[in-house]
């Protein structure tokens, strides 16, 4: 039977969009977020977001978590991406939360009050529908290239060629931080040398591929806000900057391209808030939740970037210096666009989904 996912949302969401908005607000600022290209350490909210409860919304009650699910996580993702925000949210929160879940360990309700953070050992590109690799359980040297979230956790969850899913202390492995387009979202390389871990879940494929499909879920989200973000600074400045005695956003030609563009961004905004209704409504094993992310991550991910470069042009000079922060946006969006899969890869898989001939 098909689902229809409820796109409107609750007043609880309503709410706590306004507090996280409330806290971006206060806490990001974008000559703080300029500084981490300059080799300033990037500013996290993690210990704000836990202490609103955030980190722990896709961790089952029983666990120690709020159970909320995906639906309601996508309003903060979408809102950090409105702001571009630096942190290991997606990542820590939702990423390697939904993989820790299925382990039914204390290190669930330890992710969820923020007590300690982890990541997933897989390349940041790395989709949800293709083969996983395993590091050898046997101990060998093995290395993950640009693992996300890597920098600061406590704890690194890797799948194992056994088939189960490990938990390793960070200080057991080598962690070599990686130059990034984007290093308001860092990326490391992990290196395992001989470490040992400890069995988190025995079948670590499908706790990690359920991960990873909700990180897809949840970045198509923060892309629909990075995307909001570019669309409503762009048409503010336009309101502002006057050329030849007439209000730029007057001429119709800008008007056109930003009707266009506004359209598209709901329409963003719409592909991800169904999957992530979908994700928490039918879970990740369902067909229908798989072919819900798989639009929204092949939609969202070229949007935001459009958007972004949009943005960039039409704040004419302005848009072009290190001050505006318009370029973080498009650094953000450029290399959101390869995450958890490229919008070709999710394309493709959504092709095998829905039976469409090559």
């Amino acid at each position: 039977m098909s689902f229809t996912p409820q796109l409107l949302s609750s007043d609880i969401e309503d709410d706590l969009r306004a507090a996280v908005r409330d806290l971006l607000d206060r806490r990001v600022a974008p000559s703080d977020l300029i500084a981490a290209y300059d080799g300033a350490p990037a500013p996290g909210l993690q210990a704000e977001l836990a202490e609103m409860g955030v980190t722990g919304l896709l961790v089952p009650e029983e666990l120690g978590g709020a159970g909320a699910g995906a639906a309601v996580a996508g309003v903060v993702a979408e809102e950090l991406g409105s702001a571009c925000a630096a942190g290991d949210f997606l990542t820590a929160s939702i990423a390697a939360s939904v993989a820790v879940a299925a382990g039914a360990t204390d290190l669930a309700g330890q992710l969820a009050a923020g007590a300690r953070t982890a990541a997933l050992v897989v390349p940041f590109s790395v989709d949800p529908h293709g083969p996983l690799t395993g590091f050898p359980v046997a101990g060998d040297t093995i290395t993950a290239r640009s693992v996300a979230g890597a920098l600061g956790a406590d704890v690194l969850l890797a799948l194992g060629d056994d088939g189960a899913l490990y938990e390793f202390a960070a200080t057991e492995v080598r962690i070599d931080p990686v130059s990034s387009l984007d290093m308001t979202r860092q990326v490391a390389d992990v290196t395992f040398d001989g470490a040992r871990g400890a069995v988190l879940a025995a079948d670590g494929a499908a706790a990690v591929r359920a991960g990873l499909l909700t990180g897809t879920a949840l970045l198509a989200a923060e892309q629909a806000g990075v995307a909001r973000w570019c669309v409503a600074s762009t048409v503010e400045y336009l309101k502002q900057r006057k050329q030849f005695g007439r209000v730029v956003g007057g001429f119709q030609a800008l008007k056109h391209r930003l009707a266009e563009l506004y359209a598209d961004a709901e329409s963003a905004a719409a592909a991800a808030r169904s999957a992530t209704v979908t994700l928490a409504e039918l879970g990740p094993e369902e067909s229908d939740t798989v072919i819900a992310v798989s639009v929204a991550a092949a939609y969202c991910s070229d949007l935001a970037v459009r958007a972004a470069e949009e943005a960039v042009q039409l704040h004419g000079g302005i848009g072009m210096t290190w001050e505006a922060p318009v370029h973080l946006y498009l650094k953000r969006a450029k290399a959101d666009q390869i995450g958890f899969g490229t919008p070709g890869r999710h394309r493709a898989a959504l092709a095998g989904l829905i039976d469409l001939p090559a």
